[in-house]
């Protein structure tokens, strides 16, 4: 069921976020900062970049030997050959390509652009830049964080980290989910009625990724340092099922 109204509140005071940060700890003084009471059912979406900063998800390029692999994809890109070879670490699969962008399957399933790898908005030495890959495993992280809240604030809250990438047949990025916990990610309708009475026979709702991209339009994509949304009304689904029903099967999926 849709609910009647929804309210998203980008949430300011995150700060530059170092691996090892208690991202629990930094989230609730921003609310408090903000003066924002968390309720339970509320959504927090968080940048996935916050995650992997907290996590010390970097690589060095210093500490990279390209693959013969590597280096043949780095010609075809025009890409830097250790980029490159952090890139097919973690994928599975690299499935296009062409000068200035590698689309692949990630390690964890997701199909995108190289492979969720960035260097926007991360310090970096000149000397040894670094590069910020996606966290290890978002279901579990999104996770921790919200037992985390439970224990600090007593709250019931549901939690996505959030990512973005472009999409097939459509310019432009959205965001999307990449790590949900305590909600349907996708919400089977089949069965129910549509407006004439006739029954829903395929449709499937990404809340999660619907949600995300409602949070992403708030955080930006550039210098707006709004990391964090929180979302107040949605009617989310119980679960514990993480994100992984938003991945389609290999031999469901046309565009590969």
């Amino acid at each position: 069921m849709s609910p009647a109204s929804l309210t998203l509140i980008p949430v300011p005071g995150i700060p530059m976020v170092e691996p090892g940060d208690d991202l629990c700890t930094i989230l609730v003084s921003a609310l408090d900062q903000a003066r924002l009471v968390l309720q339970d059912g509320d959504l927090l979406v968080l940048a996935q970049k916050i995650v992997s900063k907290a996590e010390g998800r970097y690589a060095f390029l210093n500490d990279v030997n390209p693959s013969p692999e590597a280096l043949a994809l780095a010609r075809d890109c025009d890409k830097d050959p250790r980029h490159m070879e952090i890139l097919l670490r973690e994928s599975r699969a690299v499935l296009r390509q062409r000068p200035g962008v590698v689309i692949v399957e990630h390690k964890l399933g997701y199909v995108h652009a190289n492979a969720g790898i960035d260097r926007s908005n991360i310090e970096s030495d000149e000397d040894n830049p670094r590069l910020l890959l996606l966290p290890e495993n978002p279901d579990a992280s999104a996770n921790n964080l919200r037992e985390a809240l439970r224990e600090k604030i007593g709250v019931e809250v549901n939690i996505i980290i959030n990512d973005s990438a472009g999409r097939a047949w459509r310019n432009g990025t959205l965001g999307f989910a990449i790590g949900t916990a305590g909600f349907e990610a996708v919400e089977n309708r089949i069965g129910e009625q549509d407006l004439f009475g006739r029954a829903l026979e395929v449709t499937e709702v990404a809340v999660a990724d619907e949600l995300a991209a409602a949070a992403s339009f708030l955080m930006g994509q550039g210098n707006e340092s709004m990391p964090l949304v929180l979302i107040r009304g949605a009617k989310l689904r119980p679960s514990d099922a993480g994100s992984a029903a938003l991945i389609r099967d290999r031999e469901r999926d046309m565009f590969r």
